[in-house]
């Protein structure tokens, strides 16, 4: 079994189906689960694995863990409208980062004020064929950091 997939937020855990987006609901985009941030203040978004950040953009980033897992952040959904503004990069497209360490800072409260939902999937993206096991009861409280899931 692979190390825990990470919590890149504080927030409440959800099943990936509640989003808000037929993509990620339907799991088109792979296995995961959904983070209901707070709002009203910056956030830090760590990495959710230990790995080497392969693609990054101001609302998303992908890490792929040392076991070949790839697994994206999406800061919200249809957030790329707002064009980088409430998203501030700590680490850049091909740096190695720690499972934990800040990829970059958030504030939810531009999405909100532009209609946008925050909620922000969690979702493996590789091996195809990957599912999950949630590490903690579903919905419930999570702290940035804290084991999210396992891929399986």
């Amino acid at each position: 079994m692979s190390p825990a997939v990470r919590s890149p937020l504080p927030g409440e855990a959800a099943a990936l189906d509640s989003v808000d987006d037929p993509v990620f609901a339907g799991g088109v985009v792979g296995p995961g689960l959904a983070l209901r941030p707070p709002t009203g203040r910056r956030l830090d978004v760590l990495a959710p694995v230990t790995g080497t950040i392969v693609k990054t953009t101001p609302h998303a980033f992908v890490v792929r863990a040392d076991d070949g897992a790839a697994v994206l952040v999406h800061l919200g959904i249809d957030t790329v409208a707002l064009r980088g503004q409430g998203f501030e990069a700590v680490a850049r497209q091909g740096e190695r980062v720690d499972a934990g360490q800040v990829v970059c800072r958030w504030d939810p409260s531009g999405a909100l004020d532009s209609g946008l939902d925050v909620v922000s999937p969690v979702v493996v993206l590789e091996p195809v064929g990957a599912a999950i096991e949630p590490a903690i009861p579903v919905p419930s409280a999570v702290g940035a950091g804290d084991a999210l899931f396992t891929i399986i």
